[in-house]
């Protein structure tokens, strides 16, 4: 690409200049108002130079400054590559308002200072690991700012007044705020995932947010309060009254109570925020709680078998977090597969779920349901079994109800050893073993000590014959 040097370039009010090389200022150039430059394909501003932005200026390329003291100007830089660009220099590139357009995103490796309006149009911008920061002068702000195009490094702000740090990961924002600023202040901050110490707890934390926290750093100033919020959606929350929602901050090796019981607002299966107290130290912040938050509580599941069909039913509560309800099914009560999925509704309130499942049985079916947390986690519900008859009912006599033994007669014509297993109505097996068994004879199949009076089914299994039937222990 071609360098092209500049020493006294003074554009006219409302003259207008394109270009695509690569340009080197070494001398005194000055967009007037109404004036533009476009398409420069890299920018330098040597330590010699006098830039002064009071109209327009496009760069393409990479953006570079050595001079001090630089003047933000009146004016608008443009940063709208195609390709990916970079910051950089030994002294801050100051503009008045600030527009960053490019998809393939920014790399801050010298500080980029905005004294008027940031708009972010499209692209991350990340900060190099010095670091360096995207900084907000007294009185500027931003827009534009989402999901697709934030910082996702070091954010600086100057001033007395309140700011929401345009923050977060690259997949999702994550803004912080701060207000009632009792000095003109500089504070940092940057997003950051997992949180870390979650275990280090003051009281009166028991838990704080384990999946994010805010690094925010007072340079110099006064006191501020800071603003944290969640959004369910984007990194799920866990499931606390409001009224236990504070701001969680880390200090002397801890997770301190910062404030905030009293003003969280919104829903934890949504959104909402809380702001704290006043600080005077600042470090890492996140959300804390006073009490813990309260687990999916699976009140009841329940399974019938008519005409064909198996009705599976579940109630919950304090469903929060779920995303959805795996169905699962085994012929064994060891190994289950799933059959089908329903959706959680997550209202906070007592739900009823059913589910059909239609496919034929071979003699016993288990069932269980997996919830899935919208973060991956699971667990297990208790297992019910059905059948649509008694397999093979008439292959042996079973005497009913047992108490210490279960008496089996043997009507299959068969002898030889039998595998027999006996599960209790949660499909787990109390006892299993082997009975060698004669043509027409009988055998007894000692209990656990520990067997409780219930409901059992109990199988017997050979290469020729498969057989199970409900039996009755009482105690």
């Amino acid at each position: 690409m071609k360098q092209k040097l500049i020493t006294l370039f003074l554009i006219a009010l409302c003259g207008s200049i394109k270009a695509q090389d690569a340009i080197n200022n070494n001398g005194n150039l000055q967009i007037h108002t109404g004036s533009s430059i476009t398409g420069f394909g890299s920018f330098t501003n040597a330590s010699s130079a006098v830039l002064v932005n009071n109209g327009s200026l496009y760069i393409r390329g990479n953006l570079s400054n050595d001079q001090a003291s630089m003047s933000a100007g009146n004016g608008t830089l443009y940063l709208d590559g195609t390709s990916a660009q970079t910051v950089n220099g030994s002294q801050a590139f100051r503009t008045n308002n600030l527009e960053t357009n490019n998809s393939a995103g920014f790399t801050l490796n010298n500080n980029l200072s905005v004294s008027g309006i940031h708009t972010f149009t499209s692209g991350m911008i990340a900060s190099s690991s010095t670091p360096n920061y995207l900084v907000y002068e007294a009185g500027s702000s931003h827009t534009g700012s989402n999901d697709s195009r934030h910082s996702t490094g070091w954010v600086k702000k100057n001033g007395n007044t309140g700011f929401t740090f345009p923050v977060g990961d690259a997949t999702y924002q994550r803004t912080a705020a701060i207000s009632g600023l009792s000095a003109s202040s500089e504070i940092n901050c940057k997003y950051f995932t997992p949180t870390t110490n979650i275990y280090n707890l003051a009281s009166p934390l028991v838990q704080v947010k384990a999946n994010e926290y805010w690094q925010i750093d007072k340079v110099s100033g006064g006191t501020a309060q800071i603003t944290l919020n969640w959004d369910h959606a984007k990194v799920p929350m866990d499931n606390i009254m409001l009224a236990d929602i504070l701001v969680a901050h880390y200090t002397g090796g801890n997770w301190t109570d910062a404030g905030g019981g009293t003003t969280a607002t919104g829903n934890v299966t949504t959104t909402g925020s809380v702001t704290s107290s006043s600080v005077n130290t600042f470090s890492p912040f996140t959300l804390g709680y006073k009490s813990f938050p309260v687990p999916l509580k699976l009140v009841s599941f329940t399974a019938e078998r008519r005409s064909g069909t198996s009705y599976l039913r579940w109630i919950t509560e304090n469903e929060e977090n779920v995303d959805y309800f795996d169905v699962q099914r085994s012929y064994d009560a060891n190994n289950f597969s799933s059959i089908g999925k329903v959706a959680a509704r997550n209202s906070g309130s007592r739900e009823h779920y059913h589910f059909e499942d239609q496919s034929p049985l071979r003699g016993f079916a288990w069932y269980r349901i997996r919830s899935v947390d919208i973060d991956g986690k699971f667990s297990h519900s208790r297992i019910v079994v059905v059948s649509e008859t008694d397999l093979q009912s008439t292959s042996f006599v079973v005497l009913n109800p047992a108490r210490t033994a279960i008496t089996v007669f043997n009507k299959t014509g068969q002898e030889g050893l039998f595998d027999y297993r006996l599960f209790n109505s949660g499909g787990l097996m109390v006892t299993k073993g082997t009975v060698n068994m004669s043509s027409n004879g009988g055998a007894v199949l000692p209990l656990p000590l520990e067997t409780a009076s219930g409901i059992y089914i109990l199988e017997l299994r050979n290469d020729k014959t498969q057989f199970r039937q409900k039996v009755m222990v009482e105690k």
